[in-house]
């Protein structure tokens, strides 16, 4: 539980701090031959502020000692 608290912390403040999470991929666009063009493409994951926030509330509540969620 102490693991999945720490994660969602941590997702929270990448959600909160940054909106989302970005990530490049190389795609090709020719290949003829011996001639290869590849361009990178970034691809971009938006996360809502509210979502980032219920993940950091979260992962607080799992981390609190002395409190049961059953």
């Amino acid at each position: 539980m102490r693991i999945l608290g720490v994660l969602l912390i941590v997702l929270g403040i990448i959600g909160l701090a940054y909106g989302g999470f970005a990530w490049t991929r190389p795609e090709k666009v020719v290949d003829l031959g011996p001639v290869h063009v590849s361009h990178e493409k970034t691809n971009y994951f938006p996360v809502p502020p509210i979502a980032g926030a219920i993940c950091l509330v979260a992962g607080v509540l799992l981390l609190v000692p002395g409190r049961r969620l059953s």
